[in-house]
C-alpha cells in the first residue's frame, strides 16, 4: 500500500505492489513473502483484480455487490463478487467492448456495445442475444421508463432499440455529422448527446423533439487557452435535475445550469488531453474529472482544487464506488487501480477494515521512503552542479530538500567524481586485509567492568568445550554473549565488591584462585596494550594461564569460613576502637535548634511512650501495633535487613469489623443447633 498526500488529503493506493503469477505454488508464494518486503506488505483487496493485458471499462452494480470490468487480450468481461472478495465468473467475447451498461440491480442483465457494430445481451446464465446497428457505435444510454436503448456513433442519427417490443424505433435526427457521447437525466428523463462539432443537443424522449442546443466549443475557449483544432465533446454527465458537466477533447470541463447557455465554471486540466470521465460526489460538492494522466477533484461551486492523483499508467475509465471513498480505475496495464480516500467517505461494507487500518497509520506515522528516488539538499545540489534544475520536473520539492531520480543521481555523481572507482577499490582491499587478520590468533579482550568474573566465565567455557560431555553442554548459553547481562560488564555500578562481608562469607575459597587470576589479568592487559601500539605489526601470543587447582574438601572449606569470620570480627573491633577515639577527640560545642509551637519535648514524650510500651506484655503490644501501624526492622544472616510494616485500620474498616462481629453473635443466638437429634436405626414396617 502506497500513501500520497496533496492539500492534506490522504490517498491510499491499494493496488500498488508486486503481483504474483497464478502458476506459482502456494509454497513458493509463502517463500516469496518471507524474502521480498514488497510482496509481504501488499494488500490484495480483491483476488485476481486484473486483466491479461489492458482493462478498458469498469462499473459497479446498483446493489454494490458486483464489479464488472472489460479488457483485452482476448476480449473478455470479468465479474467480481465483493462479498467473497474474489472472481465470480469470466466470459470471453468475440470483439472488443466500447462500453457496457448494467440494466438490473445485480449482474443478471448486461448490454455490451462492441467495436464491430454488434450489440450483445447477456443474462445470468451467459450469452443471450446479439443484434447489429447500421453505423459504428461510440456510446449508448438506457431510458428506464420506456425501456429504450439510445445508441450514438459515426452517424447523425440516434438509434433507438425498444427492449419491450424487441424492435428498432424511428431514430432521432441531429444536426451533427457524428455523435460521440450521450447521457439521460434520471430525474426528468432528458436525453443529451455530445457531437463532434463541440455542441450538446438535448431531446425530450416523450415528444422525440429537440428542446435545446449548447455551443460548448466557444465557451471552452478562454484568453489563456491555446487550441489547434475545434474542441469536441468527449464526456457528458448529469447531476440532479439542473446541473450538467461536459468534458472536451482539449482538456476542459464545463459545468452548466440547464437554464443558462453559459457555463458556470470552466476547469482546465492543463494537459491538452481528452476528458474521459466525469463523476459527481454529492456529500462534499465535488466534481471528479479524469483524462489519461490525472484525476482531479475540485469544488463545483468555486472550482478550487480539492486534491488530485496521477497513476503510473494511462487511465481508460474511472468509477466512484457509491456512498464511499473508494475509487476504481481501468488502466493501460493488467492491474486495475483501487484507491481509498477517507475524506470522501467511509470504506464500503465489504472492506470496512480499511478504516481501522488507515486510522492506525495516521496514529503511527512513518517516514516515507522512495526506493527509486534520492533525497538531496540544496548543498548537495551545489556540490553536484545541479542548482539549475530547481523548479523543473526532475526535482520534486520535499521539506528542506528535493527528491530526484536515483539513476540521474548516480550518473551525475560519476561525472563529478571520476575517481570513485579507485576509492571503491581501496575499500575492497581494506576489507580483504581485515578478513585475513580475523583468521589469526585473537587475544582475549575483557570488558572494563568485572574483569575477573569475565575471565572466570571464559575459563569455564573452555573447560566445558574440552570435556568429554561437550555435546550435552553445547546448548548451555554463555552470560558474556547474552544481551540481558550486557550492562553487568559495562556499568561500573554493577562492579563486584570482593571486600564486602557477604562476598567473603559466600566465597571463602576465592582468595587462593584470585591471586592466580590476577596474574593472568596482568598478562592480558599487557598484551592488549601491545596490540594497540602495534596494530599493523605481528601480534603477540598470550602465554598459557596456569591451571587453577582448588580443593573441594569439606574440611578446607569449613576452615576457610572460620578464618574469614575471625577476620571480620577483628575488623569490627578495630572500627569500634577508631570510633571511640574519634568521640573522645571531638569537643562538645553548643548547638541551637528551633523549636516550633506545639512540638516542645516531643522526643522526650516519644521515648517515654516507647519505654512504657516495652514494659507491656506481648498481647497488648500486638493490639496497639495493629491499631497504630508500625514499622519493624530486624537483622538476618549475612548482614541483610528485614522490614515489616502493619497498616493502621481506618474508621470504616473498624466499623465493618464490629458489624461482622455483631452479625456473627446474632447468628449464633438465632441458630438452632441439631445436636439434640439422634439417629434411630431400625427396621421399617413392611409395605402392604
Amino acid at each position: 500500500m502506497q500513501v500520497s498526500s496533496l492539500n492534506e488529503v490522504k490517498i491510499y493506493s491499494l493496488s500498488c505492489g508486486k503481483s504474483l503469477p497464478e502458476w506459482l505454488s502456494d509454497r513458493k508464494k509463502r517463500e516469496l513473502q518471507k524474502k521480498d518486503v514488497d510482496v509481504r506488505r501488499r494488500i490484495e483487496l480483491i483476488q485476481d483484480f486484473e486483466m491479461p493485458t489492458v482493462s478498458t471499462t469498469i462499473k459497479v452494480s446498483k446493489d454494490g455487490q458486483y464489479i464488472l470490468a472489460t479488457g483485452t487480450y482476448k476480449p473478455r468481461v470479468r465479474c467480481y463478487d465483493t462479498y467473497q472478495l474474489s472472481l465470480k465468473f469470466e466470459r470471453c467475447l468475440d470483439s472488443e467492448v466500447v462500453t457496457f451498461e448494467i440494466l438490473s440491480d445485480d449482474y443478471s442483465k448486461v448490454v455490451f456495445l462492441h467495436n464491430d457494430r454488434y450489440i450483445e445481451f447477456h443474462s445470468q446464465g451467459g450469452y443471450y442475444y446479439k443484434t447489429r446497428i447500421p453505423k459504428f457505435g461510440r456510446d449508448f444510454s438506457y431510458h428506464y421508463p420506456s425501456c429504450d436503448l439510445y445508441f450514438v456513433g459515426a452517424s447523425s442519427e440516434v438509434y433507438r432499440l425498444n427492449l419491450e417490443q424487441g424492435r428498432y424505433l424511428n431514430p432521432l435526427q441531429t444536426d451533427a455529422s457524428e455523435n460521440i457521447v450521450c447521457d439521460i437525466n434520471s430525474t426528468h428523463g432528458l436525453f443529451a448527446t455530445g457531437t463532434i462539432e463541440g455542441r450538446v443537443e438535448c431531446w425530450d424522449p416523450r415528444t422525440r423533439n429537440r428542446v435545446g442546443v449548447l455551443d460548448c466549443a466557444l465557451s471552452s475557449v478562454t484568453a489563456n487557452t491555446e487550441i489547434e483544432t475545434l474542441p469536441t465533446i468527449s464526456a457528458l454527465k448529469f447531476n440532479g435535475a439542473l446541473n450538467m458537466a461536459v468534458g472536451t477533447s482539449t482538456g476542459q470541463v464545463l459545468l452548466y445550469d440547464l437554464r443558462s447557455s453559459k457555463p458556470l465554471i470552466v476547469k482546465d486540466h492543463q494537459y491538452d488531453l481528452p476528458i474521459k470521465s466525469v463523476q459527481f460526489q454529492d456529500s462534499l460538492d465535488l466534481v471528479l474529472s479524469a483524462d489519461a494522466r490525472i484525476i482531479k477533484m475540485w469544488n463545483k461551486d468555486t472550482g478550487k482544487i480539492f486534491t488530485s492523483m496521477e497513476p503510473e499508467h494511462d487511465i481508460n475509465d474511472v468509477c466512484l464506488y457509491p456512498n464511499s471513498g473508494m475509487l476504481l480505475t481501468a488502466n493501460e496495464t493488467p492491474k486495475m487501480g483501487v484507491y481509498y480516500i477517507p475524506v470522501l467517505g467511509p470504506a464500503p461494507r465489504w472492506c470496512s477494515f480499511l478504516d481501522n487500518l488507515t486510522e492506525e497509520l495516521e496514529e503511527n506515522p512513518e517516514s516515507t521512503v522512495y526506493d527509486d528516488y534520492k533525497f538531496v539538499t540544496k548543498k548537495d545540489l551545489e556540490n553536484l552542479g545541479l542548482t539549475h534544475l530547481i523548479g523543473s520536473p526532475l526535482l520534486r520539492a520535499y521539506m528542506h530538500g528535493f527528491f530526484m531520480d536515483i539513476r540521474l543521481y548516480h550518473k551525475v555523481k560519476l561525472m563529478v567524481n571520476p575517481f570513485a572507482y579507485e576509492e571503491y577499490k581501496k575499500d575492497r582491499i581494506r576489507q580483504k586485509i581485515e578478513e585475513a587478520r580475523a583468521q589469526r590468533v585473537k587475544i582475549k579482550k575483557l570488558p572494563k567492568v568485572n574483569k575477573e568474573l569475565a575471565l572466570k566465565l571464559i575459563e569455564e567455557e573452555e573447560e566445558r568445550q574440552q570435556s568429554t560431555w561437550k555435546k550435552k553442554m553445547k546448548s548451555v548459553p554463555n552470560i558474556l554473549s547474552d544481551d540481558r547481562f550486557k550492562v553487568m560488564f559495562e556499568n561500573p555500578d554493577f562492579q563486584v565488591d570482593e571486600k564486602s562481608e557477604e562476598f567473603r562469607l559466600l566465597n571463602p575459597l576465592v582468595s587462593k584462585v584470585s591471586e592466580k587470576r590476577k596474574k593472568k589479568l596482568r598478562l592480558l592487559e599487557q598484551q592488549e596494550a601491545l596490540e594497540q601500539e602495534e596494530e599493523n605489526e605481528r601480534e603477540g601470543k598470550p602465554s598459557d594461564a596456569e591451571s587453577s587447582e582448588t580443593s573441594d574438601d569439606e574440611k578446607d572449606w569449613v576452615e576457610e569460613v572460620r578464618k574469614q569470620r575471625k577476620l571480620i570480627h577483628q575488623e569490627e573491633k578495630v572500627r569500634r576502637q577508631e570510633r571511640l577515639k574519634e568521640d573522645q577527640q571531638t569537643v562538645l560545642k553548643p548547638q541551637f535548634y528551633e523549636i516550633k509551637a506545639g512540638e516542645e519535648f516531643r522526643s522526650f514524650k516519644d521515648s517515654a511512650k516507647k519505654q512504657k510500651l516495652m514494659k507491656k506484655p506481648l498481647e497488648d503490644r500486638l493490639k496497639l501495633e495493629a491499631k497504630l501501624g508500625t514499622l519493624n526492622v530486624s537483622d538476618t544472616t549475612v548482614g541483610s535487613k528485614q522490614l515489616t510494616f502493619t497498616l493502621k485500620r481506618s474508621e470504616q474498616q473498624k466499623k465493618q469489623h464490629e458489624a461482622e462481629k455483631q452479625h456473627h453473635l446474632e447468628r449464633k443466638r438465632l441458630r438452632r443447633s441439631a445436636g439434640h437429634l439422634k439417629s434411630k436405626r431400625g427396621r421399617g414396617r413392611p409395605f402392604h
